[in-house]
This record gives C-alpha cells, sequence and structure tokens, in this order.
C-alpha cells in the first residue's frame, strides 16, 4: 500500500469523527454566544432594533416597487418596439399582397395609390398609430399626421435635436434593410411642439420605398404610470402600511385616503398643514431617496396625530416620489412584550440547546464510525478489484502487442530468409554441376551474411522494444517514430498506407518504450480503419506532425479513413469497447493508450473528427493528439 492510499484510509477512518465533534463544538458555541450577544444587545437596545428592522422594511417595500416600475419601463419599451415592428410587418404583407394581386394588371404607380389607400385609414394603439411611407428620395408620400408634408422632400428636415431622421430612412432603403429610430415628431395629444418617438422602418422591394410607423415615447409612458399605480393601490403592508406616490408639483397620484388623489399639497389649502412635509420630500427626492420622521396630522383609523418614520425615494425621470412609513405606537406593544419574554426565553433556550446538541452529537458520533467502517471497506474492495482489472488489461495489452510484434517479425523477415535460402540453394546446384566459381561463391556469402545481418538486427529491435525499463531516460522522438516504423513498417507497405510526416527534433525525458508502445496503438488502430475501407479510397494515408507548443511537445497522427463515428466518439477510450468484431480486436488498446500517456506519461490525449486538403483532395479521419511535457 502507498503512502497516497494510507492517507486516504486515514482520511476516511478519522475525518468524520473528528469533523462532527469540531462541527459540533463551533456550532454549540457559535450559538451560544450569538444568543447571549442577543439577548443583551436586545436588552439593551430593543426599541432602536425593532425601529431598525421596520425601517427596513419600509425601505424594502419601497425598493420592490422603484425596481418593479423599473423592470415595467424596460419590458414596457420592448413590447412597445415588438408591438411597432408587428404592425409594420403587417403593413408590409398588405402591400406586397396588394402588388402580387396586380403586378400584371396595373402599373406601379396605380398599385401604389391602392397600396397608400389600404393604409392610409389604418388606426392602431386607441388611434395614436398610423403607417407613413418614404421613398429613395426622402419624399413623404404617406404621411396621416402630417398631411402638408405629402409628396415633399424632407431629405434636409431636422427635428428639434438636430437629427436627420429622414436620411436614415433613406439609408435603409438603399441598404434593403429595416431598422428602429428614435427622433421628435409632432404629437396631437401633447401641448409641446414635438415629442420623442418610436418609429421602425422596412424596405419595399417593389417599389423601393420604406413602410413605417412609431409611437410618441410619453403615450406610452402614461399607460405605463397607470399600470403601475393600479398594481401599487394593491399594496399593503402589515395592517396600515400602504405605498403613497406623489409627483415633484405636490399633487397625490396614489394613497389610502381617496380624498387626497389627484390634488397638490402645494396649492390646494385644505392640505397646507402638510405643505412643508411634502416640500421636504420632493427635496429628499431629488437627490436619490431617505428617511424622514415627522408628526402626521391625522392618522389612519384613528385621526389622531401620531409619529411617523417614512422612507421616501425618487423616480427623477417620472418625478414620482415613492414612500411609505411607520407609526411609532404601533411597535410600542410588541417592544413591550418582547422584553417581557426574553429573560424566560433565554434560560430554557440555553438549557434545551445544551442538552440536543450532546444527544446529537453522540448519534453522530456513532453513524460516522458505521460510515467510516463501511467507505473502509469499500475502499479496500475496490482497490483489490481494480488491481484485479488492472492486471487482467495489463497481460491483455501485452499479449496484443506480443501478437501484434510476431507478425511484424514475420512479414519483414520473410524476404531475407527468402534471399538467403535461394543463395543457398544456387551454391549447391553450382556445385554439383561443377560450374562453382569464386566470384559467385562470394557473392551468394555476401548475401547470406547480409540477411543475417538484418535478421540479428530486427531481433534487437524488438528486443528492446519488451524491454520492461521503468526508468525515465531522455531521448528524441523523432528516434523514437523512427523505431516505431521498424517496427511495424512491413505490415503498413503490405497494405499500402502512405506516411506523411512532418516531425520537429524534440527531446523529452520519459519512457519510450511505453511512448512507443502507444503510438503502435494509434497507428494500428489507424492502419485497420484504412484496411477496413478497402477500395473506397485512391489512397491510403497517414499523416504524422509531431511540434514545440509552449512547453509541451505535441504529437498529432490523422488519417483519411473517415472518421469515428459521433455516437462512438466519447466511448474510444473506455475498457472492451470496440468497433470490430470480435475475432479482430480486444478494444483494450486504445484504453491502454490512454492510461500510458495520461498516467505514466504525465500528458494529456484527445480524439476528434477533421476535415483537410491533400493535393487538392479533401479527406475526412481521425486525429489523436498526445501532449507531452518538454524537458
Amino acid at each position: 500500500m502507498n503512502n497516497k492510499e494510507q492517507q486516504i484510509l486515514k482520511f476516511i477512518k478519522y475525518t468524520p469523527s473528528i469533523f462532527i465533534l469540531i462541527l459540533s463544538l463551533i456550532i454549540t458555541l457559535f450559538f451560544y454566544f450569538e444568543n447571549k450577544k442577543t439577548f443583551l444587545k436586545e436588552k439593551e437596545d430593543i426599541k432602536n432594533n425593532y425601529i431598525l428592522e421596520n425601517k427596513n422594511l419600509i425601505k424594502e417595500e419601497v425598493n420592490r416597487v422603484y425596481n418593479f416600475i423599473l423592470k415595467l419601463q424596460n419590458s414596457t419599451e420592448i413590447e412597445l418596439k415588438n408591438s411597432i415592428k408587428s404592425r409594420v410587418y403587417e403593413a408590409h404583407t398588405i402591400a406586397n399582397s396588394i402588388y402580387n394581386k396586380y403586378k400584371n394588371q396595373k402599373s406601379k404607380e396605380e398599385i401604389f395609390e391602392l397600396i397608400k389607400t389600404a393604409l392610409e385609414d389604418i388606426r392602431y394603439n386607441d388611434g395614436r398609430g398610423y403607417f407613413f411611407i418614404v421613398d429613395n428620395k426622402a419624399v413623404s408620400l404617406l404621411q396621416p399626421s402630417i398631411k402638408e408634408f405629402e409628396n415633399k422632400s424632407l431629405f434636409e428636415y431636422a427635428d428639434k435635436k438636430g437629427y436627420k431622421f429622414m436620411q436614415t430612412i433613406v439609408k435603409t432603403i438603399e441598404e434593403k434593410t429595416e431598422r428602429f429610430d428614435q427622433y421628435y415628431w409632432k404629437n396631437p395629444n401633447s401641448s409641446e411642439n414635438s415629442s420623442k418617438k418610436i418609429s421602425f422602418y422596412k424596405y419595399f422591394e417593389p417599389l423601393n420605398i420604406a413602410i413605417g410607423s412609431g409611437e410618441y415615447v410619453e403615450d406610452y409612458e402614461k399607460e405605463i404610470q397607470k399600470k403601475a399605480l393600479d398594481y401599487i393601490n394593491l399594496i399593503r403592508i402589515r395592517e396600515n402600511g400602504y405605498i403613497f406616490i406623489i409627483n415633484y408639483d405636490g399633487i397625490f397620484l396614489n394613497h389610502l385616503r381617496k380624498e387626497f388623489l389627484g390634488k397638490s399639497a402645494l396649492t390646494d389649502n385644505n392640505l397646507s398643514y402638510i405643505k412643508s412635509i411634502i416640500l421636504d420630500f420632493i427635496k429628499i427626492s431629488r437627490n436619490g431617496e431617505g428617511y424622514y420622521s415627522y408628526i402626521q396630522d391625522k392618522k389612519i383609523n384613528t385621526d389622531i396625530p401620531m409619529n411617523k418614520t417614512s422612507f421616501i425615494k425618487g423616480l427623477n425621470n417620472w418625478e414620482w416620489i415613492i414612500g411609505t412609513g411607520f407609526y411609532e405606537d404601533d411597535i410600542n406593544e410588541v417592544i413591550e412584550e418582547k422584553k417581557a419574554l426574553l429573560d424566560n426565553n433565554f434560560t430554557i433556550y440555553v438549557k434545551n440547546f445544551f442538552i440536543l446538541s450532546i444527544f446529537l452529537t453522540l448519534i453522530l458520533l456513532v453513524i460516522s464510525k458505521y460510515v467510516s467502517k463501511f467507505l473502509e471497506n469499500k475502499f479496500d474492495d475496490y482497490k483489490k478489484e481494480l488491481k484485479k482489472k488492472q492486471s487482467i488489461l495489463y497481460q491483455q495489452s501485452k499479449m496484443a502487442a506480443m501478437g501484434e510484434m510476431i507478425g511484424n517479425i514475420a512479414h519483414q523477415w520473410r524476404q531475407p530468409l527468402s534471399t538467403i535460402s535461394t543463395s543457398s540453394t544456387g551454391l549447391i546446384a553450382c556445385k554439383n554441376l561443377g560450374v562453382l566459381e569464386d566470384s559467385l561463391l562470394l557473392d551468394s556469402l555476401n548475401k547470406i551474411n547480409n540477411s543475417a545481418q538484418y535478421l540479428s538486427n530486427t531481433i534487437d529491435d524488438f528486443r528492446n522494444f519488451f524491454n520492461p525499463n521503468k526508468i525515465k531516460n531522455e531521448f528524441s522522438l523523432k528516434n523514437s517514430i523512427k523505431t516505431t516504423f521498424e517496427l511495424i513498417s512491413a505490415q503498413f507497405n503490405a497494405q499500402n498506407i502512405h506516411i506523411i510526416k512532418n516531425i520537429e527534433d524534440i527531446r523529452v525525458c520519459s519512457y519510450e518504450n511505453e511512448l512507443i508502445q502507444a503510438l503502435i496503438n494509434i497507428l494500428n488502430n489507424a492502419r485497420d480503419a484504412l484496411k477496413n475501407k478497402g477500395n473506397e479510397l485512391d489512397k491510403r494515408l497517414i499523416f504524422i506532425d509531431i511540434l514545440k507548443k509552449d512547453k509541451n511537445a505535441i504529437i498529432k497522427i490523422k488519417d483519411n479513413a473517415g472518421g469515428i463515428n459521433d455516437k462512438n466518439i466519447k466511448k474510444i477510450f473506455e475498457p472492451y469497447f470496440t468497433t470490430k468484431q470480435k475475432s479482430e480486436g480486444t478494444g483494450i488498446g486504445l484504453y491502454m493508450t490512454q492510461e500510458i500517456i495520461v498516467k505514466h506519461l504525465e500528458g494529456e490525449i484527445n480524439v476528434s473528427n477533421k476535415s483537410f486538403i491533400y493535393i487538392d483532395n479533401s479527406y475526412t479521419g481521425a486525429e489523436f493528439e498526445i501532449k507531452l511535457p518538454i524537458l
């Protein structure tokens, strides 16, 4: 058992109990001192705390209403824009329908008049909404709100801010698109010369015009305000609490006293007794928010003067004062009751809490002991099972690798053995016939000797590959690739597979034989994928790239076999997963490859499908990317 496993076992065995004891002690002491501190604090200043609680409550209620109005403003503007856009789309559909109906019967001028007639009298949003049409010269072809502007070019027309919005409409036509816009325009429902308006334009290609519509900001703000006031009127806070709304002109917009609504405390003589209070409200609201304490002449439901504390907040874009408050006499009774209960409750609480804490701690300690034992046993079982499975997998991987290597030896020995056989047979024949010459003898013996040396070198290569060297050493990735192909090149040549290399000479310190095993597994996987394609491919290609990136060596191996099925690519490194027939694969090669790269070589391996071009041909294939730390 290694040190890491011993640490895990100790952690499982002792941590739960220690954690429970410490946590129980901390919680017990925390609750005791916190409650004692709270008790003493409430004894000293219970009234101030309760007033603060009510202050927080009224502030929270005001902020809730304030945030509701802001959200309503934002959402309503979005809804308004969507509404305007929807209306313009409807008009666009009507125009398109008329055009398609008469395009082969009437001239474009006649069709336009039909469209103009159809859209001219359409109104929406309580009659405020209408459609207008502008051509690419900024000529207002339809303008129901200001008839004198029709058939006139407004290209240089500017609103009160100097914005020439007609040029934006022309730009919309030129770009053949659509857009929202904001400008100032005469509002028939307002006393102002012009009001801010949100509009939407859409290009109508058949007649090279833009169809648009809009809505005035102040008109929809009035609708928002009505919605907000309807909602606020329903809010009640405890028994006598409510939200009041007063504008900066001192006019009551919402109040529990209905007789106040619509009246100004600044100009109405009947409300002059609260004029100074309202002026202070306005001052605080213009600066943001704040608390304000005062004597209200008539408390709701009693008509008796009473001390009141209010929290008010200014909504400056609407010039609204949002506020609510509480009466001090409403909290006095609660304060007295709390003082009477504090002493008795604290004594009972401390006693019960300590008893409960000790009881629960004992129960949790017993449970933690059983849990620790259970986890310890499970960890031992898991470790044994994992060790057993790892042993089986390594054995299977080793056997699979040996099988592959034997196949490679057979391929690489076939030609030199044939050379030896042919040379020796030729010498015997020449000797029997009496025609054996020294030159032929020397030449044949050289061939036999060279073939024997090649066989010997091949044996050394395979012996070095299977050498169980577990000591890290520095080596060149370029040489590792060379060694890898010396071991497997025979079967790749037999399958007519072309290898394209782009390799930087990078040195790393790791386990070279294990890296070679991983590379062989990946390359054999690519070989099998290319072999299964049969004659579908004009060329069977494998690309190997080695490059340096940051402090890592990146090895990329990809093929042109079409890639891995999307539903299988996430399972490719799972043990025993294979898409081959059982007679062709065990499903452990790529699993062991990942184990080697990640756990032994401390690197990373990923696989993905790539599309690429090679010599003017497009291919798709799987790409394995290995990342190894550099020296």
